[in-house]
């Protein structure tokens, strides 16, 4: 028997989806873009489009874990047995307050994202100094979107399914659900897009 029986690699996803979608609003927020009325119907859509994937076992999800969209589609994968992967553009505790207690119902999601962190096999990534550079504020989750598009694309570009919840309008600031689906159309890829205009 080879040495090495028994520490074989493990097989590469059958599929990588990535997840980028909008937060739900913070408190006054005005215009409204992803009220947290809609939060039901944006589960729906999130599932539906699992669920026309055949998402489940084997496959291999991507996301950074906010409030609203990132959350939803965590938590679908959770249920369908897809091993998750949350990659923060900050340390775990700041984005925590930043981009998941800020919203309506913010305690509520603080504790649907210690739900999904229980579910994780390994702990939440933060984006590394290297990566980030000497940039601050919101351009590290520029940065982040593009670790995270580059972290799918290493399985391959035929394993990539990209899945977003976007508006259709560009993002407020860097490094929104835009940026990441701009990102995805410069490399010629698909995008499948749950519109949130239509929830």
């Amino acid at each position: 028997m080879s040495d090495s029986a028994g520490f074989d690699p493990p097989p590469p996803p059958r599929r990588v989806l990535l997840f980028s979608g909008h937060r739900v609003d913070v408190p006054g927020r005005a215009p409204a873009r992803f009220p947290a009325g809609r939060v039901a119907a944006a589960a729906a859509a999130i599932d539906g489009a699992l669920d026309a994937l055949d998402t489940g076992p084997g496959d291999l999800a991507l996301t950074q874990g906010s409030s609203g969209g990132d959350l939803l589609f965590a938590e679908g994968c959770v249920q369908r047995g897809v091993e998750l992967r949350l990659m923060l553009p900050r340390d775990e505790p700041q984005f925590i307050d930043e981009s998941v207690r800020a919203s309506v119902d913010g305690e509520r999601w603080v504790e649907r994202y210690r739900a999904v962190r229980a579910a994780l096999r390994r702990a939440p990534e933060v984006l590394p100094d290297a990566l980030a550079g000497a940039s601050r504020g919101a351009d590290r989750f520029e940065r982040c979107n593009d670790w995270l598009l580059d972290t799918a694309l290493a399985w391959g570009r035929e394993r990539l399914r990209f899945i977003c919840l976007w508006d259709g309008a560009p993002s407020g600031g860097r490094g929104g659900t835009a940026h990441l689906v701009d990102e995805v159309r410069r490399r010629g890829l698909p995008v499948i897009w749950l519109d949130a205009r239509l929830l």
